[in-house]
């Protein structure tokens, strides 16, 4: 049996039987989408199968550095940190890179850490769109860089100085791309091994920079490879003595990273594309203008699911390739969402905005729910950006909050963000990104020592 051929919790005994392991991983993703897990031995694993296991949920309550949150209502000190009930997911299951048949299985967590899990969080918006009568399709594509560096060597040399494989700006480099052709088939390889494959991968503007666009696939199971292919890159580096960073922008000298989301509805009954319309104007039915507005006009309140670090905003900058406000055109790369017309099969939103930084079950929740929030309440988007969306002067509630503290203020008191994903979840993922702020605000940053340490 393969692992992708897994579907149920008998399958799953069955080929970890086959493969005579004495262990299998696995893991789960928290709210920055990090995947924390562990080696479980095959007798843990058979029973977990069958009753789930129990995972410390200190997972949903702390930050990408292990600091624990001081102001979530869900855990905390004041709960003591219990285990919380977790099951795996059996048609999950790959093989792990260079670790010779070892198996991956990735779970979730049930119970009442269900309402604030960010994979639970995405199939609740799934549901929700399957009740309107729709199931949604999904493509994440990654900008990252890859640097010449080891874990150790970056942080000995306190993040600066950091040599990327290649030098200087080339995008779409056949030079770069058949230089580095052993690590471009390696991505390849590891996104076929690990069934997230990749429909397209380049060199872009800027040292070091590879974009990667994943397949197109259902929604959740889109977002299940896109946190893999993030996780597994990174592997895929450090193995090789090489780093990956998805931080949507590392140093002011390039283009900051995103993470663009492509986006379609198909009716659930005829199996037809819901957004194309042949006699409509752009091909665009009433459901994907209904679903451009909710995207467009609900981005302020949303946007930290979107953007949710504090680097998030050192992207979102005029004449950087990433949107400032919420805006949308066709086949316009200025705009927060770029229109792309064509068939029953490619007719479609690119959500523009997404920075490489996100967690993608988030984002694209955030994506998803914003957009049939619109189809729910027939929203009309605003006209079309026709031109460079960075010199128009664009109303106030089209404007995006500039800070992830005001990201989450937004989110917060979002009424559609809570109807869409779940009180619990609005109130504990805007705390996890006021925490991130406040941790923020704590440091003396290099800017500040070159600006006033003399000066002042």
């Amino acid at each position: 049996m393969e692992a992708r051929e897994v579907k149920t919790a008998a399958d799953a005994k069955k080929i970890v039987e086959e493969r005579k392991l004495s262990h299998v991983k696995v893991g789960l993703f928290d709210n920055d989408g990090v995947m924390r897990g562990k080696y479980m031995s095959k007798e843990k694993f058979f029973s977990s199968l069958d009753g789930g296991f129990a995972f410390c949920d200190v997972v949903l309550g702390w930050d990408v550095k292990d600091q624990l949150y001081d102001n979530a209502k869900y855990t905390g000190w004041h709960t003591g940190y219990p285990d919380a009930p977790v099951r795996i997911l059996p048609d999950t299951c790959r093989d792990v890179l260079d670790e010779d048949g070892m198996l991956l299985f990735i779970a979730e967590f049930s119970g009442d850490a269900e309402a604030v899990c960010p994979r639970a969080t995405l199939r609740r918006v799934l549901k929700k769109a399957s009740d309107m009568g729709f199931d949604a399709y999904a493509a994440l594509e990654y900008e990252f860089f890859i640097f010449d560096e080891t874990p150790h060597s970056a942080r000995e040399k306190g993040f600066r100085n950091l040599k990327t494989i290649t030098p200087d700006w080339f995008g779409y480099s056949m030079i770069r791309n058949s230089t580095y052709s052993g690590l471009y088939k390696a991505i390849l390889a590891m996104g076929e091994a690990m069934d997230f494959p990749i429909e397209g991968i380049h060199s872009e503007t800027g040292p070091g920079v590879i974009e990667a666009a994943l397949t197109v696939d259902s929604a959740k199971e889109a977002a299940d490879k896109a946190a893999l292919f993030k996780t597994y890159m990174k592997v895929l580096a450090q193995k090789n003595d090489m780093m990956a960073t998805f931080m949507a922008k590392w140093t002011n000298d390039y283009p900051g990273q995103s993470g663009h989301i492509h986006i379609s509805l198909r009716d659930r009954d005829s199996g037809k594309s819901a957004f194309y319309a042949p006699d409509a104007e752009l091909n665009m039915s009433d459901v994907q203008r209904h679903f451009l507005a909710g995207q467009q006009l609900l981005m302020p309140q949303f946007l930290c699911m979107i953007a949710p670090t504090v680097n998030s905003y050192t992207r979102m900058i005029p004449g950087y390739w990433a949107p400032t406000d919420a805006t949308w055109g066709v086949e316009n790369r200025t705009t927060s969402l770029r229109v792309i017309p064509g068939s029953d099969k490619s007719q479609r939103i690119e959500y523009r905005l997404g920075a490489a930084d996100a967690n993608p079950y988030l984002a694209l929740a955030a994506a998803l729910a914003s957009g049939l929030y619109g189809i729910e309440h027939k929203m009309e988007p605003t006209d079309r950006i026709v031109g460079n969306a960075y010199e128009v002067d664009h109303p106030e509630e089209l404007q995006l909050p500039r800070t992830l503290w005001e990201a989450a203020q937004s989110f917060k008191q979002s009424e559609a963000a809570k109807a869409m994903l779940g009180e619990a979840f609005v109130e504990h993922f805007a705390a996890s990104r006021e925490w991130e702020e406040r941790e923020f605000r704590k440091h003396v940053t290099d800017w500040e020592l070159d600006r006033y340490f003399e000066i002042i």
